[in-house]
């Protein structure tokens, strides 16, 4: 067996489908008319509750209870793109988290939580460039001096 896709219920095929690939930079890979997917693995579905046999009114909007995750080498482009959104809502402030991860919430058209965070390698490189050693990284990010060589060769 293997992980296909994580498939979201959207209103509008193709408002949903323009804003991943306008914001994000998705890539179609198979376009289904009410189904498209992404080579990302996203998949979108508009008419969910048909599909799954579940009633309309079930199918619910920001339950807050999931995220798609994104990360971005170039975090500061990311959020003047997104200033020049103003249709799109978002969740918050930028946070920086105690690992030093800059990130973004926001919602797509339909509810859906998104998280767009810098990329954890450019995090480390940014600590590095501040002056800090690779033990002092691995202090402040909570993650081994392995595990941030790794980071720093993962892309």
């Amino acid at each position: 067996m293997r992980y296909t896709a994580a498939l979201i219920s959207v209103a509008d095929i193709r408002v949903s489908q323009a804003f991943y690939e306008e914001l994000f930079g998705l890539e179609l890979d198979h376009d289904y008319g009410i189904n498209v997917s992404f080579t990302c693995g996203l998949a979108l579905q508009q008419n969910f509750a048909w599909l799954a046999g579940v009633p309309e009114d079930s199918v619910v909007k920001r339950s807050h209870n999931m995220e798609l995750c994104f990360e971005t080498k170039d975090f500061d482009s990311f959020l003047k793109k997104l200033d020049s959104r103003p249709d799109i809502r978002r969740l918050g402030d930028v946070v920086e988290h105690g690992w030093g991860q800059r990130v973004a919430r926001l919602y797509d058209p339909d509810g859906h939580l998104i998280e767009v965070g810098e990329n954890m390698g450019i995090v480390v490189r940014r600590f590095l460039a501040s002056g800090m050693t690779m033990e002092e990284v691995s202090v402040r990010m909570d993650v081994s001096v392995e595990d941030l060589g790794k980071l720093l060769t993962a892309e």
